[in-house]
């Protein structure tokens, strides 16, 4: 067990390096002068050559991403020249010195991922913190609206094989998975936003916290959740009927089962301690592609919604070209990939004892 973790995260922090590497070189080449977005339109030269000495925006391509690497890393160098020790642990990170070999200061600090172009100087970490939690809030209620409602109707769909519910169930999951997520926020914003308001009481934009009317207090509008969650859970429901499914049915053909039928034992036992566990198995690995994947795919729904989240966050970086929230949204969300893949290895080991963590 000890050793596949460490297999993993070793692998893990090379993919980490590449994603890095690819968004760093693929923003860096992009038109247009960072410290000019930093200071807006009213910036002397004078003001952006500074802006470009101190990020290190006048350095080649290769010294700036060296600074990049160093700034992400946990463990950085830093030159007692260049970089003076309380600049460092006071303004742009906090800093545990471990020690000094001749003129560089070896420390220990939290990742840090710069400050944002377009928010006077407010941390890209800060930026996550605030929206981060909301997307994830939305993520997992939307993936549990497919799991519960994904297994149930799968094993519906298994237990009246080619009968009209079967069939009716195939089409739905069938049109679930081939609509686009930004077209469905539209046409739900629309219809239970809009159209049916009087009846649902739900609001076509709007998120988890919300000031009220005089702006003072802050209040949970849990409403606001139902129609994004539902939304973002609807591919990832359809795809978990179908697997349920024709999981299902290739369980209940398998050996065991019809021994377990032999032993007297009914349908319902059947089905709910032997068949149901083993044919979570493919739907455990599909579930955790897709919970990490929504950080991703609730871009365009929690822009559509209102919803403030890292995906509205990352839209709003893209408008207004705010390079350090983008690289640092995209570095967040393969961070989350790669510890999700490596859970769902662990659970599917718990599922199924055949499989071996070597």
């Amino acid at each position: 067990m000890i050793k596949y973790i460490l297999h993993k995260v070793f692998y893990a922090f090379l993919t980490l390096i590449g994603v890095v590497t690819v968004i760093f070189f693929l923003f860096t080449i992009l038109p247009g002068d960072p410290a000019k977005m930093m200071l807006g339109q009213n910036q002397t030269a004078e003001q952006v050559d500074a802006v470009k000495k101190k990020y290190g925006f006048d350095k080649p391509i290769s010294t700036q991403y060296a600074y990049y690497i160093n700034d992400l890393s946990p463990i950085s160098f830093h030159s007692i020249l260049e970089n003076d020790y309380t600049f460092l642990s006071e303004n742009k990170y906090k800093v545990s010195k471990l020690f000094t070999v001749g003129k560089t200061t070896i420390v220990i600090k939290l990742p840090y991922l710069r400050e944002s172009f377009t928010k006077q100087g407010k941390k890209v970490s800060q930026v996550i913190k605030e929206t981060l939690p909301n997307t994830f809030v939305l993520a997992v209620s939307a993936i549990l609206i497919a799991i519960v409602l994904g297994v149930i109707f799968g094993i519906v769909s298994a237990l009246y094989k080619d009968k009209w519910i079967d069939k009716s169930i195939q089409i739905l999951s069938t049109l679930g998975m081939s609509v686009p997520s930004f077209f469905s926020a539209i046409l739900f914003a629309w219809l239970f936003g809009f159209v049916l308001h009087k009846y649902t009481n739900l609001e076509m934009t709007g998120s988890l916290y919300e000031l009220d009317d005089f702006g003072e207090k802050v209040n949970v509008k849990w409403k606001n959740l139902i129609l994004p969650a539902i939304v973002l859970g609807i591919r990832p429901l359809a795809v978990v009927i179908q697997l349920m499914r024709n999981s299902l049915l290739e369980v209940m053909n398998q050996d065991y089962i019809r021994t377990a039928r032999a032993k007297g034992l009914s349908e319902f036992q059947v089905i709910k301690n032997h068949a149901v566990k083993n044919a979570l198995n493919p739907v455990i690995t599909a579930i955790s592609g897709w919970f990490a994947s929504m950080l991703a795919g609730a871009v365009f729904v929690e822009y559509i919604f209102g919803w403030n989240g890292l995906g509205k966050e990352i839209v709003n970086a893209l408008n207004t070209l705010d390079l350090p929230v983008i690289m640092g949204s995209v570095l967040i969300i393969a961070t989350s990939f790669i510890i999700i893949n490596i859970g769902v290895d662990l659970i599917y080991a718990w599922l199924d004892p055949r499989v071996k963590l070597d």
